[in-house]
């Protein structure tokens, strides 16, 4: 039996090479502070955030090609430049919870801003202590094709060859650009919905009477998501897509159906109207009347929470599952301990070197000390809720930033869903704390306190191995990255609470004058996350959680187990997601099957294969970094208050239609280019692309 072909990066580990440079870090702060704010300005208007990996690895380039600079300067600013996105989805998710819950009746004050920066420094620190014990067992892991990895590391290859990849590559930036910037300009429909109503009927032999429907949904037009299901392939898009047909195709209907006729439409009305002063009681009643708004609701409140339950069981049997690999990799790290600490020499190559393990345990004792410090003395609990609060904080953080670097992995950190992990640490956090005896304010606050941390320590544990695949395909230093985000994350956390809270005082100012009811929760800063916190939390201390819902999910999870469905967690993830973006996902999944069954039919042999996929690649790839580049530039008018639709748009109400050719001409580039370049059976094959 042959053995497994060696890896080799991009760049050598004999290579001397600049990486950690002055200008590297400080072009790399001012991206990670910069896509953070975008990004905290996006997530409370829609409740999701653009990747930062793309954009930060872009513009970083160009800065540093002024410079000189060398590819790992390049991917070191990457790293620490989209660290402050991921410190910003940590913010956005928790911090306004606390505003929203009553908790904090004034969002912005010293206190708050000292409590907010402790709870985003210290989940940082967490995340990135925790990803440099996971980092070797996860980076190498074959099973896990990390598709923006592969796409960020083939931008910094293309940006230094002078080759024909670079075309197609950038090619794609381009497309994927333009089409977000004409779904901007209103050119084309970035999603088909329509609802069907079912007529009213009894269930025959019972009087059981249920009127409901069925919300159908096209793919959302996404060049990125696109991509990102053309490299992980039709097999995972189609474990993921198979969440959102239970979810949608399933529960949301039967719910509607038996629940339908018995909506209380005044309270719902009512609800709405507190919500946004600014709605008549007339159109409160039309919109809670609309079927549609019906069972997105019935989706977002009863449908998610069992997500949530199928995410607890399916978060426990991933890492069931990489027992044996998390185990060898933290005694390795011990191993390499003792055997410094006995005057033995440990030879670990450049490429390999991660934080060393004491300075490791050192960070990880001194986030729980300080959540202890926080939980103790800020939010007035006592010695033993403090203790355990922090004990748990650990726990909860190893587990989803495992579980987080996993589905970054498999799906990349633009389709994380660090939201539900959160939601499911919030619930086990609560739970404890009841147990415990904790009520009213002060156990609401250790609930969002430790749920804060974790969150945070999720999402940049998500993005930092993201970026750790990435410098691996390179050739970057491990600890060298791993230290230059623990720099971003301080300076992310330090500016992030005055970003959210310069949004939630303007948006506050501009209520007066408009005469609604501005903020957070507000109909500009939604922030439906955090708002869903904020309701779990209070109903779970104060005795009003619908468990029900949760240990049916749990139930649902088991069961996917027992019926040895390759990915439980994805497919829990797929009925939290929006329908639309497991479709469009699904669809790039499609059309990467469809590329393999050319391959197969035109009889092409290893070469032509590895030169279709590593074409591939680069334009999905591409499509990714282009819509991600063109989100970022949009964001940024949005935080100027200026919508470039306001200035010119090509139809006011745009149809589908359109949307159907761009859908089109999407898959006709990921299908004909790389089959049109597979070169002659004869020709020798290309490196393959890094996976």
């Amino acid at each position: 039996m042959a053995e497994p072909k060696k890896f080799i990066p991009f760049v050598s580990a004999e290579t001397n090479m600049k990486e950690f440079t002055v200008r590297a870090l400080i072009i790399g702060l001012f991206f990670a502070v910069i896509l953070g704010a975008a990004n905290a300005y996006l997530g409370l208007k829609a409740g999701m955030t653009i990747a930062a990996t793309y954009p930060a690895a872009v513009l970083g380039m160009a800065l540093l090609k002024l410079f000189k600079g060398t590819i790992l300067e390049e991917n070191f600013t990457r790293t620490v430049g989209s660290i402050g996105e991921s410190v910003a989805a940590g913010a956005i998710f928790t911090l306004p919870a606390f505003f929203i819950s009553g908790l904090w009746p004034d969002f912005f004050t010293m206190g708050h801003y000292v409590t907010s920066s402790l709870i985003l420094i210290a989940g940082g620190v967490l995340g990135i202590m925790f990803v440099a014990l996971l980092r070797k067992v996860m980076v190498e892991d074959a099973d896990l094709p990390f598709p923006e990895s592969v796409a960020a590391a083939e931008i910094h290859k293309a940006g230094r060859s002078g080759g024909g990849g670079s075309k197609f590559l950038f090619s794609a930036m381009a497309l994927g650009g333009v089409i977000k910037l004409l779904g901007e300009l209103k050119l084309f429909l970035p999603l088909w919905e329509k609802f069907v109503v079912f007529s009213k009927q009894t269930i025959t032999g019972t009087p059981i009477t249920g009127q409901g429907g069925m919300l159908l949904s096209s793919p959302g037009v996404s060049p990125a998501y696109m991509g990102v299901g053309y490299i992980i392939g039709p097999k995972l898009g189609a474990l993921n897509f198979s969440g959102g047909l239970i979810a949608w195709g399933l529960l949301a209907p039967m719910f509607l159906y038996f629940l339908g006729p018995n909506i209380d439409l005044n309270a719902w009305s009512a609800m709405l109207i507190a919500k946004d002063a600014t709605l008549t009681p007339e159109a409160a009643m039309a919109k809670v009347s609309d079927p549609a708004y019906q069972i997105f609701q019935i989706w977002r409140f009863i449908v998610r929470p069992i997500a949530i339950g199928g995410m607890l069981v399916g978060a426990g049997f991933t890492l069931f599952k990489m027992r044996k690999s998390l185990s060898a990799g933290i005694a390795r790290s011990i191993s390499d301990v003792r055997k410094a600490a006995s005057g033995g020499v440990v030879t670990t190559a450049r490429n390999e070197k991660d934080i060393p393990f004491n300075w490791i345990m050192v960070g990880i004792v001194f986030v729980a000390v300080l959540t202890f410090l926080i939980t103790f003395f800020i939010f007035k609990t006592s010695f033993l809720t403090a203790f355990v609060a922090a004990t748990l904080l650990i726990i909860l953080a190893f587990f989803f930033g495992a579980v987080s670097g996993y589905l970054v992995g498999i799906m990349g950190s633009s389709n994380n869903p660090i939201s539900g992990l959160t939601l499911t640490a919030l619930v086990i956090t609560a739970l404890i704390m009841v147990l415990l005896g904790s009520r009213g304010n002060e156990g609401t606050a250790a609930v969002l306190g430790v749920a804060a941390i974790v969150c945070v320590s999720a999402a940049v544990a998500g993005e930092m191995l993201q970026d750790l695949k990435a410098g691996h395909l390179l050739g970057g230093t491990p600890w060298r990255m791993q230290v230059g985000d623990i720099i971003g994350v301080v300076l992310a956390g330090v500016v992030m609470f005055t970003v959210l809270a310069f949004l939630n005082d303007g948006d506050i100012a501009k209520g007066v004058k408009e005469g609604y009811q501005g903020g957070f929760g507000s109909k500009n800063l939604s922030a439906p996350q955090a708002s869903l916190m904020a309701i779990l939390s209070r109903g779970i201390v104060e005795g009003q959680m619908a468990w029900p819902l949760i240990i049916a999910g749990m139930i649902m999870g088991l069961g996917f187990v027992l019926m040895q469905v390759k990915s439980p967690m994805l497919v829990s993830v797929g009925m939290y997601l929006p329908l639309e973006t497991t479709f469009a996902i699904f669809t790039g999944g499609l059309i990467k099957g469809a590329v393999d069954m050319f391959n197969d039919r035109k009889k092409h042999n290893e070469a032509q294969k590895v030169r279709v996929e590593n074409t591939g690649v680069l334009l999905a790839s591409g499509l990714i970094a282009g819509e991600a580049l063109m989100g970022l530039v949009i964001a940024i008018f949005a935080v100027g208050n200026i919508f470039l639709y306001d200035y010119f748009s090509f139809f006011k109400n745009p149809t589908f239609g359109i949307s159907l050719i761009i859908l089109a001409i999407v898959a006709y580039v990921l299908i004909q280019i790389p089959i049109k370049n597979a070169g002659k059976p004869d020709e020798p094959a290309p490196p393959a692309a890094s996976i």
